[in-house]
C-alpha cells in the first residue's frame, strides 16, 4: 500500500513545478507531513475499532488511528507510534490502544495520544476493561493488568499459547487463543484454563443476552452462560471469522472475504451481504445506534486489500464508508490543469487503471479500455499519453 503514499509524493513535487525557482519556495519542512488522497480516509489495514466518550475509534497498521462522531466521516490522528495496533477499548474514562511490541497508548479524548510502559516487548493483541481493570493479552500467555491504564502489570496466565482476544462481563474476563485454549477469570489476576471443544484458532469473543461467544477459524462458533462450559454451534459457512459484538438486540460476527453473520440468539446465525469488496473483516463493534466493522490486509486469496470501513443501524444493511481504488499505481503526471495517474487492476477481471483529478485530493476512475498494465503517462501538445504492456499505447482526446 506504500504506492498510494509513493503517488501523494509525486503529485507534491509535480504540483509545484519543474524549475529551480518553485523548489526554492518549497518549505524545508513541508515533506515531513502527508495525507491519504487514495484511498479514503486512508489505506492501511485496521485491525480493531471500539466506541466510547461519544466518538468512535479504529485502530490498525503503522500506528493508525482514525476516529469519528458518526460513523461516517473518519479522522487520522497522530498515534506517535510506528508499528501495528491490533486492539482497542474504552474504559475508566479513558481510551486503551494495543499492539505490537508492547505498545500501550493512552487517550482521554481519542484525538490525542500518549504511549505509556507496558514492561513487556511481546505481541499485544487485545485490550478490554471491566471490574475496575484494564486487561491487556497477547502472545505467549501475555496478560497485563492496570487499574489506571498507565501502569501496568504482569500475570500467570498458566498458558503459553497466543492469546488472541478478552472481553469483560457477567463478572468474567474471558481470553481466548490461537489453539482453542480459553481461560476466564473473576479478578483479573488469578486465571483458569477451560476446556473449549476446539483446537481451532480462536479470534473474537462478546457477551450478550445472558450468552458469551466465541468465533474463530473454520467459521467456529462457541457460546457459554458462563464461560466455564461451551458449546460448539453449526457454521453457516466456512470462512475464518475474526471478531464479533452485540448491539441492538443481535450479535454480529465478522471474518475474511467480507463475511458478516447476524443472529438474535447465538445459536442460529445468517449471512449478510457487506455491500464492499470481498475483503477481510478483522473488527466490529456497536455504539450510538450503529454497527461499525473495520478491515484490510491480506485475504485469503494473499491480496492486499487497504482499510475498509463499513456502517450497518441493523446489522442487515451495510454501506461502505471508505472510497477509492486499491489498484497498483506505476506512474503520474500533470498537464493542463489535471493530474492523470495510471496502473494495474490485479484482481478478478484484471484491467488497466486510470485515474483523473484536477486538486490531487479528489480522485476519479477511468475506462481505459484495455486489459494491459499500463506503466507510465506524460503530458505533451495538449493530450495525454499512456503506455502498458504488450506494447500498449493510449492517447486520450485534446485536452481543452
Amino acid at each position: 500500500m506504500s504506492i498510494f503514499l509513493l503517488l501523494t509524493a509525486l503529485l507534491f513535487l509535480v504540483s509545484c513545478g519543474g524549475g529551480e525557482s518553485s523548489k526554492a519556495m518549497v518549505p524545508s519542512d513541508a515533506l515531513n507531513n502527508w495525507h491519504w488522497r487514495n484511498p479514503l480516509p486512508q489505506g492501511n489495514a485496521l485491525n480493531g475499532v471500539t466506541y466510547g466518550n461519544g466518538i468512535f475509534v479504529a485502530v490498525g497498521d503503522d500506528g493508525t488511528i482514525l476516529t469519528s462522531a458518526d460513523g461516517t466521516t473518519w479522522t487520522s490522528r497522530t498515534s506517535g507510534a510506528a508499528g501495528i495496533l491490533n486492539g482497542i477499548t474504552y474504559g475508566n474514562g479513558i481510551f486503551v490502544a494495543v499492539g505490537a511490541g508492547g505498545t500501550i497508548l493512552t487517550s482521554a479524548d481519542g484525538l490525542n495520544w500518549t504511549s505509556t510502559t507496558s514492561r513487556t516487548t511481546d505481541y499485544l493483541d487485545g485490550v478490554t476493561y471491566g471490574n475496575g481493570k484494564f486487561i491487556a493479552v497477547g502472545v505467549g500467555g501475555t496478560i497485563l493488568t492496570s487499574a489506571d491504564g498507565f501502569t501496568w502489570t504482569s500475570r500467570t496466565s498458566g498458558t503459553t499459547d497466543y492469546l488472541n482476544g478478552v472481553t469483560y462481563d457477567n463478572g468474567t474476563f474471558i481470553a481466548i487463543s490461537n489453539t482453542g485454549t480459553i481461560v476466564t477469570s473473576a479478578d483479573g489476576t488469578t486465571w483458569t484454563s477451560r476446556t473449549s471443544g476446539t483446537t481451532n484458532v480462536l479470534a473474537g469473543v462478546t457477551y450478550g443476552k445472558g450468552t458469551f461467544i466465541v468465533v474463530g477459524a473454520n467459521a467456529t462458533i462457541l457460546t457459554s452462560a458462563d464461560g466455564t462450559t461451551w458449546t460448539s454451534r453449526t457454521p453457516v459457512t466456512f470462512d475464518y471469522l475474526t471478531g464479533v459484538t452485540y448491539g441492538n438486540g443481535t450479535f454480529i460476527a465478522v471474518g475474511f472475504n467480507g463475511r458478516i453473520l447476524t443472529s438474535a440468539d447465538g445459536i442460529t446465525w445468517t449471512p449478510r451481504t457487506p455491500g464492499t469488496a470481498a475483503g477481510p473483516l478483522t473488527g466490529v463493534t456497536y455504539g450510538n445506534g450503529i454497527f461499525i466493522a473495520v478491515g484490510g490486509g491480506f485475504n485469503d486469496a494473499a491480496s492486499d486489500i487497504p482499510g475498509m470501513i463499513l456502517t450497518s443501524a441493523d446489522g442487515l444493511t451495510w454501506t461502505s464508508r471508505t472510497s477509492g481504488t486499491d489498484n497498483s499505481l506505476n506512474g503520474v503526471t500533470y498537464g493542463n490543469g489535471t493530474f492523470v495517474a495510471v496502473g494495474f487492476n490485479a484482481g478478478f477481471g484484471g484491467g488497466g487503471t486510470i485515474l483523473t483529478s484536477a486538486d490531487g485530493i479528489t480522485w476519479t476512475l477511468r475506462t481505459p479500455g484495455t486489459d494491459n498494465s499500463l506503466n507510465g503517462v506524460t503530458y505533451g501538445n495538449g493530450t495525454f499519453i499512456t503506455v502498458g504492456d504488450n506494447g500498449t499505447i493510449l492517447q486520450s482526446d485534446p485536452v481543452k
